[in-house]
């Protein structure tokens, strides 16, 4: 019954655990500002503001190279910037990741069904659904990426209109999107089907090797696993699929190629 409250309360942004923890480190807190306090005596040079706790940090190791987001968002921009598309179109994806790495080197057009008001040197924001084709962008490009999005697509998450069909519509909208043997990079969560409604679905791989092929030739499969280490181009058997790779919640980064 915990663990249920306990999942129900941090989908609302409210970590008990943490918070607990928290709480055990405000003497550590307390007793380091006392002495900083004592270092300062009367000097205003640096005068205190207001207090701004940030209580387990030194307990944590100095960043993270891991998980779904951090490998998928570096390693799709390599693929990029290898293959040095003409036009490179995003849907979706982490603008303050994936998206920023690529623009580091090359321009890159974001497409969005929410507005982005930022301007910044190489990156061209437009605000579409993309469950809906654009017209203008039929046959257009030879490079598309859509990380850790489609999953999304039809669940109201971020003001979509339901559908339950949504990923679908997407990924065939994309088909058309792309020219002749274009290049879409593509991920999303996968381990047991389902939706987790309202934030996502998980794609089985059998399932999506069995829809992928009706539009794309895959040409690689790469995975991020449960434990959030990458696996590049890995080997792709009958038994590996069918178990997805022994992941409940991994991410799947396909390399596909327009049939």
């Amino acid at each position: 019954m915990f663990r249920r409250i306990e999942e129900v309360l941090q989908s609302i942004g409210l970590d008990i655990v943490k918070v607990l923890k928290n709480l055990t480190d405000l003497p550590n807190f307390f007793r380091k500002l006392k002495i900083l306090k004592v270092q300062k005596g009367n000097d205003n040079l640096f005068p205190f503001g207001k207090w701004y706790p940030r209580l387990r940090e030194w307990k944590e190791q100095g960043g993270i190279a891991s998980g779904h987001y951090f490998h998928q968002d570096l390693f799709v921009a390599q693929q990029i910037f290898k293959h040095n598309p003409v036009r490179h179109i995003d849907i979706g994806s982490l603008v303050d990741g994936f998206v920023a790495h690529v623009a580091a080197f090359r321009e890159i057009e974001i497409w969005d069904i929410r507005t982005i008001d930022s301007k910044v040197h190489n990156m061209h924001f437009f605000q579409a659904d993309l469950m809906q084709l654009p017209i203008e962008l039929v046959n257009s490009t030879d490079s598309i990426s859509s990380l850790h999005a489609i999953e999304h697509f039809g669940l109201g998450r971020y003001g979509d209109p339901i559908d339950y069909f949504g990923y679908q519509k997407a990924i065939e909208n994309i088909h058309s999107i792309l020219k002749d043997k274009g290049r879409f990079y593509f991920s999303v969560p996968i381990g047991p089907q389902r939706i987790e409604y309202n934030a996502h679905r998980v794609f089985s791989l059998s399932y999506l090797f069995e829809y992928l092929s009706n539009y794309f030739d895959i040409e690689y499969l790469s995975i991020v696993d449960d434990k959030g280490d990458f696996h590049k181009h890995i080997k792709i058997t009958d038994e590996a699929i069918d178990t997805n790779y022994g992941c409940q919640y991994g991410c799947g980064i396909f390399e596909l190629v327009k049939k």
